[in-house]
């Protein structure tokens, strides 16, 4: 028998955007409480958070720089409060890098200008966040994965979450508890980038009607353990070229946190060349002379990876419609000029709160009401911070010059560029077949051999990121067709999902019976990244969040 909790506001994602409405929103009504005539008092207001990992902060990896301006917002007294700030920043470094050596640019843009902002561990913050949120009376429910959107004809009215104790072969367990059905008058979105749940949002309400695809990059990052205190804490290097080709997007960044670094790769998901390698460019990029002096001695402590949403202004997609609201990560609230969005959604949600507001003080959670939320998000400065990168990031579609040319003329035009709006296609799309990329029918190129002390292969990788998964439930990555990756994809892009994953989720193997391969999956491997949905040429991988 499936139970069905009802509450009044239910955030889906304990990350900071939606621990920061949550927050926000029970201070909005305690303010509005304390002057409010007895008869238009919102009483026992319940809100609640859904969080798919085992406690808060169990898919965050320290190393992140965090803009405090939202926090300032949200708690203006957060330093008496002991928020967990970590390093502020002393200094910003860029580089140019060749495959022996390195160019400083001597001018660090305003954008990646780091002054007065902090090197924290995220982990660490959201659960600061979550304490002070339970502290307010906030209900939140760790290891609760919302798996689907429960709709009453055209308006959402809850989410219910996953099953628990179903056997790899679909069979229920002695230990089967089925999921809830937790009923809302609104419920705010805020599950990250590629959430399976906005992908039903979207479908169902249509929500990228009239807007450009949106454009990804995968971010995979390393924690180091330094074997003393560093005398460089507290500084910033970002860097462009290799190990990236110039056709290429993306680039590396370091964030030294004294005693720990964190060193990682971002590439954009609409590269070409169908064997490019994201894992194996960033175990490249530490045989840099650059990168390896600064690891010498450390050992590392922590992997991970996730996709980042870069395609900007103009790919958010519609956020608000009946019950419902799309914040942080989850609406593409992402700057990749600067690579932050944690206080774009921490700003999200709190303007999500302020729509809630009203809404519960009408009783009216329409889509005519919640609509307040996209014009209070275009006219604060989470609005007019990405207009002013609009198209940041479609200026490197036709390689690294461009792009830099690109971005100088937007900071001198306002974010205009050479044209606006520059337009973008789906990065799955922009994969071309090993024939039209090379020329020719050819082979993968030899990968880096790793040492096991500073390069590593995704398997070793994987253990770093202390995933854990029960291996005896449904494989969460759904393939609608595997003829096609035995067959076509192999002949035309020579299955790129072994080489897009960075966690070695997917494997081509003899096949047991006959000549060729077959496709095997780990799916106790996966980090929940969500590259393979993204960036599948033939958009037939599905994935949905497992036990």
């Amino acid at each position: 028998m499936r139970e069905t909790l009802e509450v009044d506001i239910l955030f889906v994602g304990a990350g900071p955007g939606c621990l920061s409405g949550a927050i926000h929103l029970k201070k909005l009504i305690e303010a509005h409480n304390q002057t409010a005539a007895p008869s238009e008092k919102l009483e026992a207001v319940s809100i609640a958070v859904i969080e798919k990992g085992r406690e808060i902060g169990a898919h965050t990896l320290s190393g992140a720089i965090l803009d405090p301006i939202a926090l300032k917002e949200l708690i203006p007294d957060y330093q008496k409060m002991n928020a967990p700030l970590g390093t502020p920043v002393t200094k910003d470094s860029i580089y140019y890098l060749t495959v022996k050596n390195q160019f400083r640019v001597p001018l660090v843009p305003p954008s990646l200008n780091n002054q007065g902002n902090y090197i924290i561990s995220l982990s660490r913050f959201v659960k600061w966040l979550g304490e002070l949120a339970e502290a307010k009376g906030i209900d939140i429910f760790p290891g609760f994965a919302g798996t689907e959107l429960l709709f009453e004809g055209d308006r959402l009215i809850g989410v219910r979450t996953g099953d628990k104790g179903i056997g790899r072969e679909n069979k229920l367990k002695s230990s089967h508890e089925p999921g809830v059905d937790i009923l809302a008058k609104a419920v705010i979105l805020g599950e990250g980038v590629h959430g399976s749940l906005v992908k039903q949002a979207r479908h169902r309400f249509n929500l990228d009607d009239g807007k450009f695809p949106q454009v990804f990059a995968i971010g995979l990052k390393e924690v180091w353990e330094l074997p003393t205190e560093s005398t460089a804490k507290g500084q910033v290097i970002h860097t462009l070229g290799y190990p990236l080709r110039h056709e290429d997007f993306g680039g590396a960044f370091l964030y030294n946190m004294g005693q720990r670094i964190a060193l990682g790769l971002v590439v954009g998901l609409n590269y070409k060349n169908p064997y490019l390698d994201p894992h194996e460019e960033f175990q490249r990029l530490k045989t840099h002379p650059l990168i390896a002096s600064l690891l010498v001695g450390a050992k590392l402590a922590h992997y991970g990876a996730k996709a980042l949403p870069e395609g900007g202004y103009y790919s958010i997609p519609k956020s608000c419609f009946n019950g419902g609201l799309i914040i942080g990560d989850a609406a593409g609230l992402v700057n990749s000029m600067r690579l932050k969005g944690i206080h774009l959604a921490m700003k999200s949600g709190m303007l999500a709160s302020e729509t809630l507001l009203q809404a519960l003080l009408k009783q009216d959670f329409s889509e005519r009401t919640l609509g307040q939320y996209a014009l209070l998000l275009r006219n604060s400065w989470v609005g007019r911070e990405l207009y002013q990168v609009r198209n940041f990031h479609q200026g490197f579609e036709h390689g690294l010059l461009p792009g830099v040319f690109n971005a100088g003329l937007q900071m001198i035009t306002g974010g205009r560029g050479w044209k606006d709006p520059l337009g973008s296609r789906a990065g799955h799309e922009q994969m071309r077949s090993i024939v039209d990329y090379y020329g020719q029918k050819t082979v993968s190129p030899a990968g880096i051999e790793v040492d096991g002390e500073m390069t590593f292969n995704k398997t070793t990788n994987v253990y770093f990121s202390g995933t854990k998964h029960e291996e005896d439930q449904p494989v969460h990555l759904l393939i609608r067709d595997t003829a096609i990756c035995h067959e076509r994809c192999t002949e035309e892009f020579g299955n790129p999902c072994q080489r897009f994953c960075p966690a070695n989720v997917y494997e081509m193997v003899p096949r047991e019976n006959g000549p060729g391969l077959q496709l095997q999956l780990n799916p106790s491997n996966c980090l929940h990244c969500k590259t393979c949905d993204i960036m599948d040429p033939y958009q037939i991988i599905t994935w949905v969040p497992p036990e």
